[in-house]
């Protein structure tokens, strides 16, 4: 319980938790536009050594996301870093592998991060390196991204568990 990485999950649990606790039925409340669709935790992958962020569905079809996401670096794991991103993701298809969980294999994706701190620059004007060597700045970087994703529907988990939420 003393790291940022439990820590960091745990708040991401309780987040998702208090969720599923105050929802409604599903078309008892209309949904806005700014409320997230999805909560994420992700480990590594260029947006912190444990990162937490809100997704948001942007068609009805619900295949595209554009998730938000804090990641942190702690220093013993390459320096005490902050990172803001903004991932794009779509997922073509999916598989379900019981009636409260499915798995979507294969998610095409791009992201951009911005790390924060005096050590970034949004421009590059590093003397260290030749004019032109690098293309982005060391605050910005591009990503593009491949990645696997289970969905649980934690309303059918608790119901089978006799748990009420």
């Amino acid at each position: 319980m003393k790291t940022l990485p439990t820590k960091i999950y745990l708040l991401a649990i309780c987040l998702y938790i208090g969720q599923i606790g105050f929802a409604q039925e599903p078309d008892s409340v209309p949904h806005k536009w700014y409320t997230p669709t999805s909560i994420t935790v992700q480990h590594a992958g260029s947006i912190g050594f444990f990162s937490v962020g809100a997704g948001y569905f942007l068609n009805k079809s619900h295949s595209s996301t554009l998730d938000i996401s804090y990641g942190y670096v702690p220093a013993k794991f390459g320096g005490d870093l902050n990172i803001v991103a903004a991932k794009f993701s779509w997922r073509p298809f999916a598989v379900r592998l019981t009636d409260w969980a499915l798995i979507l294999p294969i998610n095409p994706g791009a992201f951009l991060s911005y790390h924060a701190g005096g050590d970034y620059d949004s421009s590059w004007d590093d003397d260290d390196y030749p004019e032109g060597y690098y293309w982005w700045s060391t605050a910005f970087r591009p990503h593009v991204t491949l990645s696997t994703e289970i969905k649980l529907d934690a309303r059918k988990i608790f119901k089978t568990s006799g748990i009420k939420v």
